[in-house]
């Protein structure tokens, strides 16, 4: 199966190399935006509907673009920046919308996977894993928060807010590290931004987060968080992130913190261990085990 797929990339990059990159630039954009929107337009075709994307995010960003509050969708309970991005797919049919969002969505995780040092076998582990089809099929956004990963710390923590079940790791491990350089000018460029952003959403909004109670009552029946049970799990990782400065470990422990977390919120815990194939093929091996019991169970 190794073999099979080497010979495939090598064939791939051949043909990237010789057919590809020899046409101009324009004509290269154009095939891939081509290619793009093809895709986009059959998988809103064929995809059955995206629970999040019609009954939350879509009226969330149409509410933003009338010039109302996403808050007036009463199951929106994100930060309110996280509707900007997809107004544009908002304003097209509604299935339409649901599956630019859909390959946005697989692109971005791989692009992720990739930055994370995924090899092709991890890579085809995590994207055909249960928390990134779980996401892919609501049409939810796991992908914005997950990418921050990927980003210097001045952008990353905007992404933060939009799902602090995956990222809230990520900003206390940023938090340390500004700590542990003692350089003040970087943690203001780092955080000052994200935080001002923030303050002034609760001026325009409120005080949003609050309605984070109401997500807890919503999603009694469906929430996957271990939480409190995982609060030791959550804080023995971020204390070791912290001490090894490595963030795959404050990734780890982000689910662990919170107390919602939705199937496809674990897909930055399993994002940690991408670096390693075994691991990783072992790990979605174990959540789709995980889905065949509660399948068996009812």
């Amino acid at each position: 199966m190794t073999g099979r797929l080497s010979i495939l990339l090598d064939n791939y990059n051949v043909w990237l190399r010789t057919k590809f990159l020899s046409l101009p630039g324009i004509a290269r954009i154009a095939i891939v935006v081509i290619i793009f929107v093809i895709s986009s337009i059959i998988a809103g075709l064929l995809l059955p509907e995206g629970i999040d994307w019609t009954h939350t995010y879509r009226p969330a960003a149409l509410a933003v673009l009338s010039g109302k509050s996403p808050f007036t969708v009463d199951i929106f309970f994100s930060a309110p920046w996280a509707v900007l991005p997809l107004i544009p797919f908002a304003i097209l049919p509604e299935q339409i919308g649901r599956g630019f969002i859909f390959v946005i969505g697989i692109l971005v995780f791989a692009y992720t996977a990739i930055r994370l040092g995924a090899k092709p076998i991890a890579l085809t582990a995590f994207l055909l894993s249960p928390p990134i089809w779980h996401c892919l099929l609501n049409s939810n956004i796991e992908w914005m928060p997950l990418v921050a990963y990927v980003l210097p710390p001045k952008f990353g923590l905007f992404l933060i807010p939009i799902k602090p079940q995956i990222g809230i790791g990520a900003a206390i491990f940023w938090l340390s590290e500004a700590w542990r350089n003692r350089n003040i000018r970087e943690f203001i460029g780092d955080f000052a931004p994200a935080t001002l952003l923030l303050g002034l959403s609760f001026v325009v909004f409120g005080v949003w987060p609050l309605r984070f109670t109401d997500t807890l009552a919503l999603t009694q029946e469906y929430n996957q968080s271990l939480w409190p049970m995982s609060i030791p799990v959550g804080l023995g990782l971020l204390a070791y992130a912290i001490r090894k400065q490595s963030i795959r470990h404050a990734m780890a422990a982000s689910p662990c913190l919170s107390p919602y977390v939705l199937l496809h919120a674990w897909s930055g815990a399993l994002a940690a261990v991408l670096t390693d194939d075994f691991v990783t093929v072992c790990s979605v091996l174990g959540l789709w085990i995980l889905m065949a019991i509660r399948w068996l169970n009812g």
